[in-house]
């Protein structure tokens, strides 16, 4: 698709949710706070390359991951765990070379994030499918785990997928390289501190018990193609960004509300006709006071807002783009989030 119009280019404001918007471009270095206008009310300039996204603390910092030259060579690397304050300083900063996708703040004020740990190749027969012979060049498979740090910058919990996730029940996909198992993309921290796990290269969602280690609950289905961005809803159910990349059936993205009891999707948007939303990877998509549903389709560089109907009320493409190799000039939203106007998260700031 060529895009011939950039910025805001649907504002229907009497049913959109009034609020700012947050989000940095891919292989960027800044973060930008858009009107709904899609004006600049405020952006950040960070000290280094950007992880993947940004998102406001309770307190009105950010929360941001930035790159570090030290890691793995996979896609969606991080590294440096920062919190920084609505002037750009650095408050508080934690390295960790493996932290990869996502991280979240915890009840009890520390920081779940995920990361990466190197299994070597002989160990990591434990983990099946992929392409025989693809392990990374590192010497093995980086598993995924979970890290939890707090303000000491100190580790006081860790999960490894190896020792809870039945490895047999949930192969990797049979054509793709072994280099981790198995793409984790999303840790959201429930209130009672548990942890739900979106794994895209397994088409699986786990919840993870903080106090036990174990798996409370799991779901996958491959119709959702490799999904992004789930979390829990006050309701109880579970949204998520449902890709739909390497499908049998023509490839398109849904988002999906689903009830977790039952697997039931209670609520769903597609694009009409399905081709006009359809992002492989990245994306992301959160339920918004009103009632509302914000949507990132990453690929395209393009955040819109859809009433409970489907009814698109507000529409924006970035026009950011950055040098992303190997695949050139891209314009890609990794995720984003919007925030209300009387968001506390706000408070004070002297925005339009």
């Amino acid at each position: 698709m060529r895009i011939l119009q950039f910025g805001v280019t649907l504002r229907d404001h009497p049913r959109m949710q009034p609020g700012y918007v947050l989000f940095g471009p891919t292989a960027g270095r800044e973060i930008f706070l858009l009107g709904e206008a899609g004006e600049i009310v405020h952006h950040w300039r960070l000290p280094a390359g950007l992880g993947n996204y940004a998102q406001f603390l309770p307190n009105g910092n950010l929360l941001v991951s930035l790159k570090t030259a030290e890691g793995p060579k996979l896609n969606a690397a991080g590294g440096r765990i920062a919190e920084i304050d609505w002037d750009g300083n650095i408050i508080w900063e934690y390295i960790d070379h493996f932290q990869h996708h996502d991280l979240q703040l915890a009840p009890n004020g520390n920081v779940v994030y995920l990361a990466w740990d190197l299994v070597a190749t002989e160990g990591a027969k434990m983990f099946k499918g992929g392409i025989a012979g693809s392990e990374h060049s590192d010497g093995g498979v980086y598993e995924d785990l979970l890290r939890e740090v707090n303000r000491d910058g100190k580790i006081v919990w860790e999960w490894r997928v190896s020792e809870a996730l039945d490895l047999d029940k949930y192969p990797l996909r049979y054509n793709h390289e072994r280099h981790e198992y198995a793409h984790a993309n999303t840790c959201h921290v429930q209130q009672d501190g548990n942890v739900l796990v979106s794994f895209r290269e397994l088409d699986l969602l786990i919840l993870v018990n903080r106090q036990t280690g174990k798996i409370d609950w799991e779901m996958a289905d491959p119709s959702w193609g490799g999904q992004h961005d789930s979390q829990r809803l006050p309701n109880g159910n579970i949204l998520l960004f449902a890709n739909g990349s390497e499908q049998p059936t023509p490839e398109k993205s849904r988002i999906l509300e689903i009830d977790p009891a039952s697997g039931e999707i209670v609520w769903k948007y597609q694009g009409i006709p399905y081709s006009t939303f359809f992002s492989a990877r990245i994306s992301g998509t959160q339920r918004l006071a009103n009632g509302n549903t914000f949507i990132i389709e990453g690929h395209q560089g393009r955040m819109f807002e859809v009433t409970p109907a489907g009814e698109i009320v507000w529409e924006y493409i970035s026009p950011f783009y950055n040098d992303n190799p190997p695949l050139g000039s891209v314009n890609w939203i990794f995720r984003a989030r919007k925030y209300a106007k009387d968001d506390p998260r706000l408070r004070g700031r002297a925005l339009p």
